[in-house]
């Protein structure tokens, strides 16, 4: 697993450039749909350097650190909670966080509130789709042990040293099964973009659609201390906090259908700021 490698006496993290990667592809995505949206590109780029990108990490990694101090911080020392190149970001963590200092950014920048966020939501997915391989190479977020022929095992190495957190036998590729949702979604989101109906609902369908791609392959994921089992009531904390966003999600659709303007079939482009 190429986790790092060495430029001199310099050590580089393979999963902090997918990270830089995922968030330039999808600012770079969320500047083209601002552009067809009628809205500056470079108010976009205002908003995200370094707003969006330092909050999300912070918000991933307080939410992570939180949720698994007793297990992997309380004992060692406090400075490894800052430690992100070696994973350790929860993904709904960052998009909390994201999401509030958005609000206020867009606020005080002035701009349409729902046709900024849904030139962000494309992106978002696809920027996502990054970080997923991130975690595939770094080794976080795996799945439970499995026989498919497209199960994937740890190097041996790896997985005795950091026992006993890593399994040692094959599992689903799980980071690979929502990297590759996520790109349908981006895919999805960015086509559906220029036939909204109204400003907000490409948000609000990345909400819904993202929170059941995640409670999905929640259903495959090894790195808890129990198994997801729905029927039975069982649920992981991907899963609970998906239901809060499928929730979010279908109000906020709902409440934009009835407060926005409609857009008709082949509106002209708005002029925005």
């Amino acid at each position: 697993m190429f986790r790092s490698f060495q430029i001199g006496s310099l050590t580089i993290h393979t999963f902090g450039i997918l990270v830089g990667m995922g968030f330039i592809a999808g600012i770079s995505l969320a500047a083209r749909r601002a552009k067809s949206a009628g809205l500056n590109p470079d108010r976009l780029y205002e908003l995200a350097f370094p707003w969006l990108l330092v909050s999300g990490l912070i918000g991933a990694r307080l939410l992570y650190v939180l949720t698994n101090w007793k297990t992997e911080f309380a004992q060692g020392p406090w400075t490894d909670a800052f430690a992100i190149w070696r994973g350790g970001l929860v993904f709904y963590g960052g998009l909390g966080l994201a999401t509030v200092v958005a609000l206020i950014r867009i606020w005080m920048l002035k701009l349409p509130l729902w046709r900024v966020t849904d030139c962000l939501a494309p992106g978002l997915a696809l920027g996502h789709v990054f970080g997923r391989l991130g975690c595939l190479i770094n080794g976080c977020c795996y799945g439970q042990a499995c026989s498919l022929p497209w199960a994937i095992s740890y190097p041996h190495e790896f997985t005795a040293e950091h026992q006993p957190i890593y399994p040692l036998n094959p599992v689903h590729p799980t980071q690979v099964y929502e990297a590759g949702l996520n790109l349908l979604l981006a895919a999805g989101l960015n086509w559906f973009h220029g036939r909204r109906r109204f400003d907000g609902q490409v948000t609000a369908l990345y909400l819904i659609v993202y929170a059941g791609i995640r409670f999905f392959v929640e259903l495959f994921r090894g790195d808890y201390t129990y198994v997801s089992h729905p029927l039975s009531g069982v649920f992981t904390p991907g899963q609970t906090a998906s239901g809060v966003v499928l929730a979010l999600g279908l109000g906020l659709y709902f409440y934009c259908r009835s407060t926005q303007p409609r857009i008709p079939p082949g509106a002209p482009v708005p002029v925005g700021a």
